[in-house]
């Protein structure tokens, strides 16, 4: 129901914001996992797949969805720090680099 991330899929292409928003969709209406746990998932996966920066990458996205689902900053720097033995600190730098990137923007 995020319009403005719908929006800003669709600005990247419109046929791949409407097959984004569809298919991402399905899965998170799915009932079991709660959608701030969800959105935190998503940032994982942003590290992991160090989608950070840069036309359309996702984490600043994943960052405020997380964010209107109810996480806080904490949470999300908490996140960061327990993906550090599974990822890589360097991931886990950059990505550290990234949030704060944002959280200056968003000030």
């Amino acid at each position: 129901d995020d319009l403005e991330l719908q929006e800003g899929l669709k600005g990247i292409n419109p046929k791949f914001g409407d097959f984004v928003t569809r298919v991402a969709g399905e899965a998170w209406g799915l009932p079991l996992i709660d959608q701030k746990t969800k959105a935190l998932i998503t940032i994982a996966l942003d590290v992991v797949n160090q989608g950070l920066n840069g036309p359309g990458a996702p984490f600043g996205a994943h960052v405020s969805m997380a964010m209107k689902q109810g996480a806080t900053v904490e949470e999300i720097e908490e996140l960061l720090v327990f993906l550090c033995p599974y990822t890589g600190f360097n991931k886990v730098a950059a990505s550290f680099g990234a949030l704060n990137e944002l959280l200056a923007k968003s000030k």
